[in-house]
């Protein structure tokens, strides 16, 4: 399906402003779930990891979920194996399509929200051009 990975390190965060952002709302998510102890955050990841790809962003109007596999999931359950016998039959080329269909609005949406977040900082910009020899 063309699809590139493109990761960052995780010394670094910084390099992707969604990575920050992403960063501080699970820390915020696992601090309302977690104890004033402490101890049991690990117990509950797996809840503020399920909350946050089931939660449809802004810049995609999709939820992680639904742009990875396809589906809305609505609770823990749906991420259980069906059994082989009572899973639905998908054409796998309907469900590439479909899949596509779904990248393109995807692409398209995050696009048109980056233009739209370049408006404002632009606004004030002017483009300089430096010749060979300028004291810059």
């Amino acid at each position: 399906m063309g699809i590139k990975l493109l990761f960052n390190t995780t010394c670094h965060p910084q390099t992707n402003g969604r990575t920050e952002v992403t960063n501080r709302t699970l820390t915020t998510l696992l601090r309302g779930m977690v104890s004033k102890s402490l101890r049991d955050w690990d117990n509950k990841f797996s809840h503020v990891q399920f909350a946050y790809n089931r939660t449809s962003s802004y810049a995609t109007s999709h939820s992680p979920f639904e742009v990875c596999y396809g589906l809305i999931l609505l609770t823990p359950l749906d991420l259980i194996p069906i059994p082989q016998e009572s899973k639905v039959s998908f054409e796998a080329e309907e469900r590439a399509k479909a899949m596509k269909k779904l990248h393109q609005l995807v692409r398209a949406q995050i696009e048109k929200v980056n233009a739209q977040y370049k408006v404002k900082p632009n606004k004030n910009r002017t483009h300089l051009e430096f010749k060979l020899g300028d004291l810059v």
